[in-house]
């Protein structure tokens, strides 16, 4: 994988769990960064091998910086790994969809091939930028490409699926894996809020696609047009826009209503979490994110909390009752529909009942039972060998190349 390192991206590393468990060798290929440092060491019983980058790109100039020097790393490590311990099968998390390229050489030699598609890799450069263009085009070859290559494809939903189904003509081949979260982690104790004072929380990557800057704006909607000042904004998490929203905060004079911690982990993360009254989806609006499973809605249901966000598809699929919907896409919207459960604890009550109950169908054992079916098929095991009955097979798998 080339966005995140493990064990941050949550996704991956509970599939590399889930692999190991199963009896699997698994080794995982992913940037470091500044939190996760280490080049290579081993986490439970997973070999981590990370590679520098020469800069986290914002434009499209640095994208093909950023994903040419991953590409290098990744196809350097590859061989490395190839040569120590033998590589049965590489799995590719995107975005990017290149890192199909890293892995022809060890395909021609005999490796099978997963995709694993976290994200529409041509929707979301259009989200992002705004336009099409020939980087559009290039990405929509490069996922081509991909589905090509692959034995298996594993998608983050029955959306993604059905683009898999048609752009890549996948047949049976295509597996939904949806990104449940593993829970023990996010079972803390409530602390005792001021009743006057509710929490509005965010928890995620800080990105400029990720809309917390409306976060931001819809904070300065309450405060400033509402008049409404009985609350606190907590933002958990960091990326490369996290500088830019502290000065968009500042710059609207709400930086002493929103809190932003940067990246956290193990307690201070759930203790932080555990602060959250209402959660925040801010993703806004646009093709991409319409069919994107957010992480946040399972982990905010896991944690029993009411949602805002916007009137995207799958968010609301998710969601149901347990969400508060905005008429719009603009922060003033995300306002609009934020300030009744503010104002209103039974209603805040009666929702977090609803995230609960959503929050027991969002199961990641039974996902991951289905992730090492994918596995089953890729390598011709009988689909019955899961979990502790798996038999150890040789070589290492790549469950986040």
């Amino acid at each position: 994988m080339e966005n995140l390192p493990v064990p941050l991206d949550r996704r991956v590393w509970q599939e590399a769990q889930a692999l190991r468990r199963a009896g699997l060798q698994v080794s995982v290929i992913c940037p470091a960064t500044a939190d996760y440092p280490a080049r290579f060491e081993v986490l439970d019983g997973v070999e981590i091998h990370r590679h520098p980058l020469p800069l986290q790109a914002r434009g499209r100039c640095g994208f093909v910086v950023e994903y040419a020097a991953a590409l290098y790393h990744e196809t350097r490590l590859l061989f490395e790994i190839q040569q120590r311990r033998g590589v049965d099968v590489i799995q590719a998390c995107n975005p990017p969809d290149l890192i199909v390229l890293a892995a022809l050489p060890l395909l021609a030699m005999g490796a099978r091939f997963i995709f694993d598609q976290h994200d529409l890799c041509p929707e979301l450069y259009e989200a992002k930028f705004g336009r099409r263009g020939l980087l559009y085009w290039a990405l929509r070859a490069a996922e081509r490409l991909t589905y090509a290559c692959a034995d298996q494809v594993v998608t983050a939903n029955d959306a993604f699926r059905e683009v898999a189904l048609s752009r890549g003509g996948k047949g049976g081949c295509v597996a939904s894996v949806y990104s449940y979260p593993d829970t023990t982690w996010l079972r803390a104790e409530k602390p005792q809020a001021a009743p006057d004072r509710p929490v509005l929380g965010y928890l995620g990557v800080i990105g400029d696609q990720d809309g917390v800057d409306g976060l931001v704006r819809a904070v300065d909607h309450l405060v400033h047009v509402d008049a409404f000042t009985g609350f606190r904004a907590l933002v958990v998490g960091d990326g490369p826009a996290l500088q830019g929203v502290i000065g968009l905060a500042r710059e609207l004079r709400v930086e002493n209503y929103i809190t932003f911690t940067g990246f956290l982990t193990g307690e201070k993360l759930a203790a932080h979490l555990a602060a959250f009254d209402i959660g925040l989806i801010p993703d806004p609006l646009n093709p991409s994110n319409d069919r994107m499973s957010m992480n946040k809605v399972f982990e905010y249901c896991a944690l029993g909390l009411p949602v805002v966000a916007f009137p995207l598809t799958e968010t609301r699929r998710l969601l149901g009752d347990a969400g508060v919907y905005a008429k719009g896409g603009t922060p003033e919207d995300l306002a609009a529909a934020t300030l009744p459960l503010l104002r209103d604890q039974a209603l805040r009550a009666a929702l977090a009942e609803n995230a609960r109950r959503r929050a027991a169908r969002f199961d990641w054992a039974r996902e991951a039972r289905k992730y090492l079916r994918v596995y089953d098929k890729c390598l011709g095991l009988p689909e019955a060998l899961v979990f502790e009955e798996r038999r150890r097979a040789p070589g290492a798998l790549l469950p986040g190349e």
